[in-house]
């Protein structure tokens, strides 16, 4: 290439650079390894992460992820896709993006759904920002205690400098959902919104016909914040109550997105027709050319939203298109059957689980009804010992929800996907009643008779 352009050096390629601004050397690499070497180190290097079983779910979720999905998300035409500006040089983009909206409208039982947001924490906090914009009106939003604890504090974060207040509602303190009765309270006031999880982050099913159908006689927007799994069980926020929820929220991670660290995730939104000139991102739509051919555009995208972002709907215009990639090749994968599968696989597996668990000595469900993907459980001693204990058994347990929650006293989260056999379940228990029976025997004491 040096040759083609006639530059006779990479330095003098880059000679109109100051000598005084330039680099130098990089002390701090190291010396180069080949293929072979560089794949063993790696190796190395992951191996010290462990090997788990992980029985921690609380918002990200350890399912199994077909090796199709990834094989075809990370083909070239989608891994290296960037925003389909161009119309004509994106059809594959926007049909993947089209088919994806189609598929989470379907779940979500909702008219209309955008090409996906960053994750779901700031998918709800879009859903929020929509509501009061909606609304036109009130800047106050209902937000329930039982909503993920990170989820409610990325909300606040991004809300607060505009003027929005989040007043947090009680959770019932034996049923673990949203409490009805603390409701009333707040009958009468102005509100955007009420947010209204499916399932909670207790795992505990909530009465969603009730509480929608008090949002809209109140003049508030639903906003269900839901995961996709339970989705292809449970009926859609587009059915709850009398008129739907207006708004549906939540993170794709669970379709075919590994845990990978913490992320990048996927958020998704879904809306009734009514809101969709409110809604934030892009959305992608079917259309003819001049000779009749189907083809896909971007379509009812704010322009401010590049350009003048004082009138945007959101200044968080970007899609995350490898991971809708994986969750829509992970969603026609499965299909609606294969789908329905996972969920009663999760289901039944987290029954047995917290069966299994609570049949140890002073392990209790703190709360009572119906739950899908994980519970909280009490035990008689501190849950972050245990946790340590368990970890050291190759185990990761759930989470310890004294932060978040410490009214709940010594709560732990567990999950148990249809990744578990039963001899994981039964692996867990065993361990978990080995460790308690230690730390609730009596110490010994320091004097012992003389035999």
């Amino acid at each position: 290439m040096l040759a083609a352009i006639g530059v006779d050096s990479i330095e003098a390629l880059f000679d109109e650079i100051p000598r005084e601004l330039r680099g130098g050397t990089l002390a701090g690499v190291p010396a180069a390894l080949s293929e072979m070497e560089i794949a063993r180190l790696m190796h190395g290097r992951a191996e010290r992460d462990g090997h788990w079983l992980n029985f921690i779910g609380a918002g990200a979720y350890e399912h199994h992820i077909p090796a199709a999905v990834w094989q075809i998300a990370t083909r070239g035409e989608f891994y290296s896709a960037y925003t389909p500006y161009q119309a004509e040089a994106s059809q594959g983009t926007l049909q993947l993006l089209y088919e994806y909206q189609t598929m989470i409208a379907s779940l979500t039982g909702l008219e209309v759904s955008n090409a996906s947001l960053y994750d779901g924490a700031s998918a709800l906090a879009e859903a929020v920002l929509m509501a009061v914009r909606c609304h036109k009106s009130a800047r106050r939003v209902l937000v329930p205690a039982s909503v993920h604890p990170v989820w409610r504090r990325v909300v606040r974060t991004l809300v607060r400098n505009q003027g929005i207040e989040v007043v947090e509602v009680p959770y019932n303190a034996a049923s673990g959902h949203t409490d009805l009765d603390a409701l009333a309270r707040y009958a009468g006031r102005d509100h955007a919104a009420l947010v209204i999880p499916q399932p909670n982050f207790f795992g505990v099913l909530e009465p969603v016909d009730e509480l929608t159908d008090w949002a809209h006689a109140a003049g508030a927007l639903a906003i269900a914040a839901v995961n996709p799994i339970a989705l292809a069980l449970l009926r859609p926020p587009g059915e709850w109550g009398g008129g739907g929820a207006d708004i549906a929220v939540g993170d794709g991670q669970p379709l075919g997105v590994p845990l990978a660290s913490g992320g990048p995730y996927c958020g998704f939104m879904a809306c009734r027709r009514d809101w969709v000139r409110q809604m934030p991102g892009r959305i992608v739509g079917a259309t003819v050319d001049a000779e009749g051919r189907p083809g896909y555009t971007l379509t009812l995208q704010a322009r401010e939203q590049h350009i003048r972002r004082a009138k945007a709907t959101s200044n968080i215009c970007t899609n995350q298109g490898l991971m809708v990639a994986a969750v829509t090749i992970h969603l026609a994968l499965l299909g609606p059957e294969g789908l329905a599968r996972v969920a009663r696989a999760c289901h039944a597996n987290t029954l047995k689980l917290v069966s299994a668990l609570t049949a140890i000595g002073g392990v209790t469900r703190a709360f009572g009804g119906a739950l899908f993907h994980e519970a909280v459980l009490r035990l008689p001693v501190p849950v972050a010992p245990v946790l340590r204990a368990l970890e050291g058994q190759g185990l990761l347990g759930g989470l310890d929800l004294r932060q978040d929650f410490p009214e709940l006293g010594h709560a732990l989260l567990v999950c148990a996907t249809e990744t578990k056999t039963d001899a994981d379940l039964a692996g867990y228990a065993g361990h978990l009643a080995r460790i308690l029976g230690k730390r609730s025997r009596p110490a010994a004491s320091a004097h012992r008779p003389r035999t």
